[in-house]
C-alpha cells in the first residue's frame, strides 16, 4: 500500500497558471513530506500560498487546496521550485539525520554487482566496502560519525542531499527516498 500524503510544502505558487498554457488559473508547484513526491496543487478560490508554506493535503477537510492535480513532471518544475528543492532537502536531511544514518546503517545490495550505497553521488565499491566494514563492528550514529570512521568517503550530507535531488529532477532507474 502506498502512503498516502498529509502535507506539503509550497515550492512555488503560480497565481496565474503556466505562462505558456492558455489556462489561468492559479496552480501551485510542492513536495510531498512524508514520500517526497513532486504535485501539482490547485488552491481554492481566492487563497493565496506562500513559497516554503506547509498545506494539509490529506483526506479530511482541506483549508486552502482544492485538489491534488497530480504529480508534477519533471519539465514543467519552474525555476522557483527547482530553488525552493534545494534549500527544502538540505533543511529536511539535516532535521532528519538519523533517518539517513540509519540508510548508511542499513542499506542493503540491489544485486550481485550493484549496493544501494553506491547510488549515492561520490561513492564507489570501495567506499561502499569501507562503510559496509564499519557498519558491521557498530552502527554509525550521525553524518559526523561517519565521517570520522570512513575517512576517504565524500560527506555523506551532502552525497544524501545530491541523491535525493537527482532523484526529483531525473529518472532514476533506482530511487532510494523519492517516491
Amino acid at each position: 500500500m502506498t502512503e498516502k500524503e498529509e502535507n506539503a510544502i509550497i515550492l512555488d505558487y503560480l497565481p496565474y497558471g503556466y505562462p505558456i498554457e492558455k489556462k489561468m488559473s492559479p496552480i501551485a508547484q510542492a513536495i510531498g513530506l512524508k514520500t517526497l513526491a513532486l504535485l501539482e496543487l490547485i488552491p481554492r478560490r481566492g487563497v493565496t500560498l506562500s513559497i516554503k508554506e506547509k498545506v494539509y493535503i490529506g483526506p479530511e477537510k482541506r483549508d486552502k487546496i482544492y485538489y491534488i492535480a497530480g504529480r508534477l513532471r519533471r519539465d514543467r518544475i519552474t525555476e522557483t521550485a527547482k530553488i525552493q528543492l534545494q534549500e527544502f532537502i538540505e533543511e529536511l536531511v539535516g532535521e532528519q539525520e538519523s533517518r539517513f544514518v540509519e540508510f548508511f546503517n542499513n542499506a542493503p545490495a540491489i544485486n550481485t554487482r550493484l549496493h544501494q550505497l553506491e547510488l549515492l553521488p561520490g561513492f564507489g565499491k570501495k567506499h561502499t566496502q569501507e562503510i559496509i566494514e564499519e557498519r558491521a563492528k557498530k552502527a554509525f550514529k550521525s553524518f559526523e560519525d561517519i565521517r570520522e570512521r570512513v575517512k576517504s568517503i565524500p560527506d555523506p550530507k551532502s552525497a544524501i542531499e545530491k541523491r535525493v535531488i537527482e532523484e526529483l529532477l531525473e529518472r532514476q532507474r533506482f530511487n532510494l527516498f523519492a517516491h
